[in-house]
């Protein structure tokens, strides 16, 4: 890993997870732009995957599709072993594939609680865990967890999803310490809104209305997170590990989403 490029190096292999639609396909797809192999996870639907796999393809990209619940310990372990034996190696982990419930705190239930933990922060946990070994094997890696603003300021209806995020900053910081002497750097994303299709799903919300919450005057992109986690698996980013980084159009500088200032 001693070529200091800013981009991520042809030839490397990468596993992004949950990557059939949004945030997940916009990585998959940027990464293979700069000449990374990608395996593509999948939870339940290939029909995303396949879509991302064809999307890289037409642009001359290596692209497979694997499907996993990643709610599963055993699942985790086995996917990555499934990327191993099919492109030969493994150099960057993307831990996206994620759930969010938007639910009032008194109406949590174990089930629900429980889910939101298991994709959102154990299974991160445990791919990264079945990762390393395959990461040394190679001189290093990059693990790249997706956080939230979510994880580092409040807004109403989110404490569990909150929870887990939270978890992804302090999992993200502490274990860059700990694979720091195997020359693996561990860094999170933190994005604001971005907008995807389940956004359409809420009462009202519109590309309008959603483009007045953010101090930057618009809505964010999958494209817009993609180009930094490119940035990140690559040599350029070779001095970074331990952060969060916040791709939000300037939401947590603000310390929210919804500023009614006074009328002058």
């Amino acid at each position: 890993m001693g070529d200091r490029s800013v981009t991520s190096n042809p030839g490397r292999i990468a596993l992004v997870t949950g990557a059939g639609l949004g945030i997940g396909q916009g990585i998959a797809i940027e990464l293979a732009r700069q000449g990374m192999r990608v395996a593509v996870h999948y939870a339940h639907s290939d029909k995303g995957a396949r879509d991302t796999v064809a999307e890289i393809e037409k642009g001359g990209g290596d692209a497979v599709a694997f499907g996993a619940d990643l709610r599963k310990v055993s699942e985790c372990r086995a996917l990555i072993d499934k990327v191993v034996a099919h492109f030969g190696g493994l150099d960057v982990l993307v831990n996206n594939a994620g759930v969010t419930v938007a639910k009032d705190f008194v109406d949590i239930d174990e089930e629900t609680f429980d889910d939101l933990f298991a994709l959102n922060i154990r299974a991160y946990f445990f791919l990264a865990q079945q990762a390393v070994p395959h990461f040394v094997a190679r001189g290093g890696g990059s693990v790249i967890n997706l956080s939230s603003v979510h994880g580092g300021g409040g807004f109403p209806l989110h404490s569990a999803y909150a929870a887990t995020k939270g978890a992804v900053v302090a999992f993200t910081r502490t274990l860059a310490i700990d694979l720091a002497d195997k020359r693996i750097r561990v860094n999170a994303i933190a994005p604001g809104v971005i907008e995807v299709p389940r956004y359409f799903d809420m009462p009202g919300y519109t590309t309008e209305f959603g483009n007045t919450m953010i101090p930057w005057g618009r809505v964010g992109k999958p494209s817009d997170i993609g180009p930094l986690a490119a940035f990140l698996a690559s040599d350029g980013a070779d001095f970074i590990t331990g952060q969060t980084i916040y791709v939000d159009g300037g939401t947590n500088a603000r310390m929210g989403l919804y500023w009614n200032a006074p009328e002058e």
